[in-house]
């Protein structure tokens, strides 16, 4: 015969001060979890809708990012002929020759500025890029010192705003638009004209990158293993929707040091909740004692407590859940492997929130075995008489 769950709800609110100060802790615990994968989430989320599969990013072999690679003019003009490669609505190549670098802007919650990606491409890099449009303003002219920003930069920094001023390179350059690219990686980043961006960062010659785009996902692999192939171009050719998957290895730090925090704090709560079903035990010794009058087999009583205590980590797991949303949507940054900050938004989905209540349900199902099994091992006599 099972102990009614009623008994065990009925106990959780009679000891309400112990109940809530023990849910409180495992809260925090969840909440602490919880805020780590949000922020990783964003993070994922925003690098795997930043890139296109029949997108192929070409870099100079044994590079990894952009930043870092050197990309020379006559090497993409023999690029941008390869068999495979699409046309755009000028009946050219859909490949794009493009420089990235790194500029300080100040004004946002940093006193020191943020390093923010500018980018320097052709139009065929905008058309390819079919995602980002233009919500204020206008794209930028070639040949001129003008930039459009992300709409998360233009959010961030004041100076972004439409008809300001920015100054790098040579000089200043005159904000003519804002982009948005939804949640992708480029909405933190400056787009300017090639030759104008490569001129003021004084690297005419020696550039970044291609981005060329297949008419299909059959000819973007067989384009791929041609370029990397070619002995010619020593170039190093992935897909870009790879590329910017493998930009998260820059979160794996915070992933580290929050998960150990987390299971610190995990122990610590889960000794809470061992210690309040402890308690309880030694002061419902006489409703053990009662209960095995009553007819309930240790098993009973062993599940009753254990129950209980995962009753009470679950509250706690939700109170957690609650104590994290209010981050969902709230805007934050982090470094990439190009020495920029790339803005994302905190998701919290209902995975995370799921696996929040189940995290704190092993807690208390750890905290609460010991005292469970203490209390179905109580003799009755020496529990009927324990005061």
């Amino acid at each position: 015969m099972a102990i009614p769950l009623a008994y065990n709800l009925r106990n959780l609110v009679v000891r309400k001060t112990t109940t809530i100060m023990t849910a409180l802790g495992i809260a925090l615990t969840v909440a602490v979890l919880l805020a780590i994968l949000a922020l990783l989430n964003g993070l994922r989320v925003t690098l795997a809708s930043s890139g296109d599969p029949l997108h192929i990013l070409v870099l100079r072999k044994g590079s990894d990012s952009e930043i870092v690679s050197q990309f020379a003019r006559a090497q993409f003009q023999d690029l941008k002929f390869k068999t495979g490669i699409a046309q755009g609505r000028d009946g050219q190549p859909l490949a794009s020759l493009e420089i990235v670098g790194v500029i300080n802007l100040g004004g946002g919650a940093n006193e020191e500025g943020t390093n923010v990606t500018v980018r320097g491409l052709e139009p065929a890099g905008i058309e390819m890029r079919s995602a980002v449009h233009i919500v204020s303003g206008r794209w930028f002219d070639q040949g001129k010192r003008e930039v459009v920003v992300g709409r998360q930069i233009a959010a961030r920094y004041p100076e972004t705003a439409l008809g300001k001023k920015i100054r790098f390179g040579r000089g200043d350059w005159d904000v003519v638009g804002v982009m948005d690219a939804g949640s992708g990686a480029q909405g933190s980043e400056v787009w300017g004209d090639l030759n104008q961006v490569a001129s003021d960062l004084q690297r005419l010659e020696a550039l970044s990158s291609a981005l060329v785009q297949a008419p299909d996902a059959v000819t973007a692999k067989a384009l791929i293993n041609d370029i990397n192939n070619d002995q010619r171009l020593s170039m190093n050719a992935l897909s870009e929707k790879e590329y910017f998957e493998a930009q998260t290895i820059s979160a794996a730090p915070i992933e580290y040091i929050g998960i150990f925090v987390s299971i610190i704090m995990a122990i610590g709560s889960s000794f809470a909740a061992m210690n309040t079903m402890y308690a309880a035990v030694a002061r419902r010794s006489r409703e053990i004692g009662t209960l095995r009058v009553l007819g309930f087999s240790r098993f009973s009583i062993l599940w009753s407590f254990f129950i209980e205590s995962v009753l009470l980590s679950a509250l706690g797991g939700v109170l957690g859940c609650l104590l994290v949303l209010p981050l969902n949507g709230i805007t934050t940054g982090i470094g990439t492997a190009n020495f920029s900050e790339t803005t994302f938004n905190f998701h919290v989905s209902p995975q995370i929130m799921l696996g929040g209540i189940a995290f704190a349900v092993v807690l208390g199902s750890l905290g609460g075995l010991f005292p469970a099994r203490n209390a179905s091992r109580k003799e009755i006599l020496t529990a009927l008489r324990e005061i």
